[in-house]
């Protein structure tokens, strides 16, 4: 299916020659000689590259539908997590690259957001924080009250974060999916 490039709208997937890509901003240009034409910067879905591109005024681009699928990861298997769909409880493996870093953030029971086009999923979709459990971390020194002061944490997932000096092995901690930082305790 395709679309011209005067109905582009940030967000919107399209299939290019390229490959698949997000339009990340775009714009409309029309000078004062010559033809209109939409400036545009667009994301790839499977690298993270931003590139821009410019196409002539109702130019015709390939259009791709993305579907976004709310589904619950099981557990691991090999070079793959399995998830289940919510509503059709069909599973499906993901290699972990196509994961990427959700991996840290990801416990067995937790519902994502799977994005995917043509039956491949293109990644994860997580929520703003995730809520772990510090299996491993050094006690915190009695009278060790310097502000700001930070230690090592690991995670239940493996991920290490830097956490003030209070918590303990065994806490909840709330991280920042998109950082990977400490925000408080859960």
């Amino acid at each position: 299916m395709s679309i011209s490039t005067n109905a582009l709208k940030n967000g919107m997937a399209l299939n290019l020659p390229d490959g698949l890509m997000t339009v990340v901003e775009f714009q409309h240009v029309k000078p004062g000689k010559g033809g209109a034409f939409v400036r545009t910067k667009l994301k790839n879905v499977r690298t993270g590259a931003v590139v821009e591109k410019t196409f002539r005024a109702d130019e015709k681009v390939g259009h791709a539908t993305i579907d976004k699928r709310e589904m619950q990861y099981l557990y691991r298997e090999g070079d793959a997590y399995v998830f289940m769909d919510n509503e059709s409880y069909d599973q499906i493996q993901v290699p972990i690259q196509v994961l990427g870093d959700a991996i840290n953030y990801l416990k067995e029971g937790d519902v994502a957001v799977l994005p995917s086009w043509n039956d491949e999923v293109l990644g994860v979709d997580l929520p703003a924080s995730a809520e772990l459990v510090v299996t491993d971390t050094e006690p915190g020194l009695q009278g060790d009250r310097v502000s700001g002061a930070r230690k090592t944490a690991t995670m239940e997932t493996g991920l290490i974060v830097q956490v003030p000096l209070f918590i303990e092995t065994g806490e909840k901690l709330k991280i920042d999916t998109r950082t990977g930082e400490y925000l408080t305790r859960a």
